[in-house]
């Protein structure tokens, strides 16, 4: 019965990372007339429907979700920011592709770990995660810049992959690490 709860888990994980991977994110703002606008940032919520997997069931089923995505999105279905194939391992973003992994595994086992969960603690792991998918995307920008020889600056390549998406998605790492504290409190998740 455990078996079939894990992989049940796991089906949801890959399926919310894909439908988060979908979603734009969004601020929404109040007016001087006490209307509220959106504004819309560049970013999406793949990243953070990811680490809230993790953060909810833990580094084995969040490491599965990753890979199931991944393996997903090359081989069966365009699920990735820019498609998706075989041929995305030679895209600038697939090295933050690849570091969902590691960044799953981590931010599973540390949530793991803590018996109370607040909203420091869950932000720090995020932000640990964010920085792990975010520095081997730059070592693969580096290694595809020397082997692959792409004709974009590296500069410009970490710019708009790393730099200018980081704000956004440290923004939306507070955020759901909000939505994980709040749903293993009320679905009294261990």
């Amino acid at each position: 019965m455990h078996i079939f709860s894990n992989g049940l888990r796991a089906i949801t994980g890959v399926l919310l990372i894909i439908i988060c991977a979908m979603i734009p994110s969004s601020i929404i703002l109040p007016q001087q007339d006490l209307s509220l606008s959106i504004s819309p940032i560049n970013s999406n919520w793949q990243i953070q429907g990811l680490l809230l997997i993790s953060l909810l069931c833990g580094p084995d089923i969040g490491a599965i979700c990753a890979i199931s995505y991944l393996i997903i999105g090359l081989f069966y279905l365009p699920v990735f920011h820019g498609g998706g194939s075989i041929g995305y391992i030679l895209t600038h973003e697939f090295g933050y592709l690849l570091g969902f992994i590691p960044a799953s595994w981590t931010c599973g086992f540390l949530s793991k770990k803590e018996s109370n969960p607040n909203l420091l603690i869950y932000s720090l792991y995020t932000l640990i995660s964010l920085i792990i998918i975010h520095s081997i995307g730059i070592i693969y920008l580096i290694f595809g810049k020397l082997f692959w020889n792409w004709i974009e600056n590296l500069y410009d390549l970490i710019l708009i992959n790393t730099f200018i998406p980081l704000p956004n998605q440290l923004l939306l790492c507070i955020s759901i690490s909000f939505i994980a504290i709040l749903l293993k409190r009320f679905l009294l998740i261990k």
